[in-house]
């Protein structure tokens, strides 16, 4: 999954030890640029150099696995960054910058009429 956001805040890291050995998490809170801005708090695991390269306010397309497990009838739900680019502000191209032309159109012009009559003296009614 893949979504467009700009980071919120970049929250302490923590770190710790497993029978694998070290670990380092840290969790970055990114906005969603909508109408109705949502946040979602992203892990990154073991990746200190993705995160270093964030700043608040900067616009980034992350990529993140989402995934809910279940422990004691309760559900936790994880989301886990694997990849975040930070956006690179284009600058705009001269010809995109400017709206095309649109092409002139003749004047409307006034509508025909149709009956050879007036429209009160038209009676075609059946009752």
């Amino acid at each position: 999954m893949e979504f467009e956001g700009v980071v919120y805040r970049i929250l302490p890291p923590t770190s710790g030890t497993s029978a694998r050995g070290e670990w380092k998490r840290q969790e970055v809170v990114f906005e969603l640029p909508q109408e109705f801005s949502r946040k979602i708090c992203v892990t990154f695991f073991n990746k200190e150099s993705d995160v270093a390269q964030l700043r608040e306010g900067m616009t980034c397309t992350v990529s993140v696995n989402v995934e809910s497990r279940e422990f004691n009838g309760r559900w936790y739900t994880d989301v886990k960054a694997w990849r975040v680019q930070p956006k690179v502000a284009e600058a705009p191209a001269a010809a995109e910058t400017s709206m095309p032309e649109m092409p002139s159109m003749p004047p409307f012009s006034e509508e025909p009429s149709y009956a050879a009559t007036p429209a009160a003296e038209v009676d075609d009614l059946p009752f």
